[in-house]
C-alpha cells in the first residue's frame, strides 16, 4: 500500500493506493507532515488534483477502485452524475435508485474517493446536509469550499 500526504486549498488529503489502482482520498482535519507522492500512480493523482484545484471542470482519469456494497457502488455512480456547479439532495439521490434519503446518506458519508466521487454535491431538503458523516465546522467548511469553488 502506497500513501501520501498533500496540501489542498482546505487543509490537506491523504491519498492512498493498493498497487497501480486508487483506493482513497481522506480529508485529514489536523495537520500532518507532508509526504510527497512516491509512486507514479500517486504522483499522477496529486497533478490531476492540483488540475481540478485549478479548474473544477478538469475530468479525472486514474484507475481507481472503490469497493463497499453494491448499493454504496449504485449510490457512488448516480453521484458522479450530478454535473459541476449543480446540487442534489439525498431525496431526489434516493428516489432515482430506488432507495431512501438516510440511506443514501450513508452511502455518501463511506465514500472513499470524495472529489472524484462527488459526495459534496448532495444536499439535504433543508441546507448543505452533512459531509464526512459529521456537521462539524471542519467537515463542513471543506464541503463549502468545494460547492464554491465549483460555482465559480
Amino acid at each position: 500500500m502506497d500513501e501520501a500526504i498533500i496540501d489542498a486549498p482546505f487543509g490537506q488529503l491523504r491519498l492512498i493506493a493498493d498497487h497501480e489502482t486508487l483506493t482513497g482520498i481522506v480529508f485529514l482535519l489536523e495537520s500532518e507532515v507532508v509526504r510527497k507522492p512516491v509512486s507514479p500512480l500517486l504522483r499522477e493523482t496529486e497533478a490531476q488534483l492540483r488540475a481540478y484545484f485549478k479548474n473544477p471542470r478538469y475530468r479525472f482519469g486514474l484507475p481507481m477502485q472503490l469497493g463497499g456494497t453494491s448499493f454504496q457502488r449504485r449510490v457512488w455512480q448516480a453521484m458522479c452524475h450530478i454535473p459541476v456547479g449543480s446540487t442534489s439532495t439525498y431525496g431526489a439521490l434516493a428516489k432515482s435508485i430506488g432507495s431512501a434519503p438516510r440511506a443514501v446518506g450513508q452511502a455518501c458519508g463511506a465514500n472513499p474517493l470524495p472529489i472524484i466521487v462527488p459526495c459534496h454535491r448532495v444536499l439535504s431538503a433543508s441546507g448543505r446536509g452533512g459531509f464526512m458523516h459529521s456537521r462539524a465546522d471542519g467537515p463542513i467548511s471543506i464541503k463549502n469550499w468545494l460547492l464554491a469553488h465549483e460555482r465559480g
